[in-house]
């Protein structure tokens, strides 16, 4: 035999064997087609609603653990006014304690609040622990983070502080969020008391109570918060949609030019007019002899002028400069300058020198009552720097100036005011 016949034939013989094979597994494992296939008959046009559920599924007893597992809560009701009834037999009505858990709302008259209080001395510490990464030991913001005290009367400014003290119109609104949303994060997981007791010390931050007032589902809706006035009802689909939902006006809209007639000097976005040259000040340009005379020579080194040293007793302006903004710190509780006044801390104006606890008009924790002695710069130089460590018991939750020179430009703006 030839060997292409032996290889032909081999080749046949494996085809045969595939083709016995394949026709052995269809046979026991392939159904055939029905003789009488179902036929999906016309639907109606339209599909009527049903007059009546197809099924009513009973809530199953909430004190049953099992009844809880597992189930489709919330199915739709039926049309038909039957509000116990759930349309299409799917799931089942929820438990009043499953609609309870959902339900986190409060209203502004305190409707929703749960049972709980909590006072500014308490929520302090929580404040610091949950809070004060994002909105400041004070409430006044870090970073971009929301400032949520101060801001009073700048809400007619061109750009107003909108906090909880000067724009929030309601006390339950707080609660509402802090309880709903905070801390970022770990939304959630703060208890009724410890909610009540950080927004008593937010409300004490902004001076609209004081620190031992103590919040509750009873006293919180009572608090009125400096704004809870300056909201109107939006009437703006009766005044005003029928004004501007009127068909466009796509060309030639304005008779006038278009001219621009100042500059946004904050932010700085209003385009440059092609060859326009920048507006200067009048008042700052100098005579143009008088810049040529004074102007160096290019190759000259620049001259550094020498930086006089302060006078005996006088006060170093750069370091007062810089002492005004650390000072930033602690606008938040204190006043300092012509008509400063006491806030969530007294006033500083005149510190130095001062005997400590001595503003007779000022509530002081009884650990800086007690104290004694007076505000020399030692004292206050280990006082900013360490508070807490300082003054045992103190109401400051300001952790204190790290640096040795921030203390040093603070005592110096401070003293700069009734040196």
């Amino acid at each position: 035999m030839s060997k292409s016949l032996k290889l032909y034939g081999g080749v046949a013989a494996g085809i045969g064997l595939m083709l016995v094979g394949a026709y052995n597994f269809a046979d026991r494992n392939i159904a055939g087609y029905p003789s009488n296939p179902q036929v999906l008959a016309n639907l109606p046009a339209p599909i009527p609603e049903p007059v009546a559920p197809v099924q009513t599924a009973a809530a199953p007893d909430a004190a049953d653990p099992a009844a809880l597992d597992g189930g489709i809560v919330g199915a739709a009701h039926a049309d038909n006014g039957d509000s116990t009834g759930l349309r299409f037999g799917l799931g089942r009505e929820a438990l009043p304690e499953e609609v309870a858990a959902w339900d986190l709302d409060v209203s502004p008259d305190g409707t929703g609040l749960p049972v709980g209080s909590g006072t500014a001395l308490a929520g302090e510490p929580l404040f610091e622990e949950n809070c004060a990464a994002c909105h400041g030991s004070f409430a006044e913001g870090v970073g971009n983070w929301p400032k949520l005290a101060g801001g009073g009367g700048t809400l007619a400014d061109d750009d107003p502080l909108k906090t909880v003290g000067s724009y929030w119109p309601y006390t339950s609104t707080i609660w509402d969020y802090v309880h709903r949303s905070m801390p970022f994060g770990a939304a959630q997981t703060l208890s009724d008391d410890d909610v009540y007791a950080i927004v008593a010390y937010i409300l004490y931050s902004n001076d609209i109570i004081d620190d031992a007032f103590e919040v509750s589902n009873d006293t919180l809706p009572t608090i009125t918060l400096p704004n809870a006035d300056g909201f109107v009802v939006d009437d703006r689909a009766q005044t005003e949609y029928s004004l501007w939902r009127a068909e466009p006006c796509m060309e030639n809209c304005k008779d006038s030019p278009v001219e621009i007639t100042m500059r946004a000097t904050v932010l700085d976005v209003t385009p440059d007019e092609a060859g326009a040259e920048p507006a200067v000040d009048p008042a700052s340009a100098a005579d143009p002899a008088e810049v040529a005379a004074t102007d160096p020579d290019p190759d000259a080194a620049p001259a550094v002028p020498p930086a006089a040293a302060p006078a005996e007793g006088s006060l170093d302006p750069e370091r007062v400069a810089d002492g005004k903004k650390i000072f930033g710190k602690c606008k938040a509780c204190h006043q300092i300058g012509d008509g400063a006044k006491n806030r969530t801390g007294p006033h500083l104006t005149g510190v130095i020198g001062r005997a400590i606890g001595g503003i007779e008009d000022f509530k002081y924790s009884s650990a800086m009552a007690d104290m004694g002695g007076t505000w020399d710069e030692d004292t206050l130089a280990a006082f900013l720097g360490n508070p807490r460590g300082t003054v045992k018991g103190t109401k400051m939750a300001f952790a204190g100036l790290r640096k040795d020179e921030d203390v040093a430009a603070m005592i110096a703006y401070l003293k700069s005011f009734g040196q």
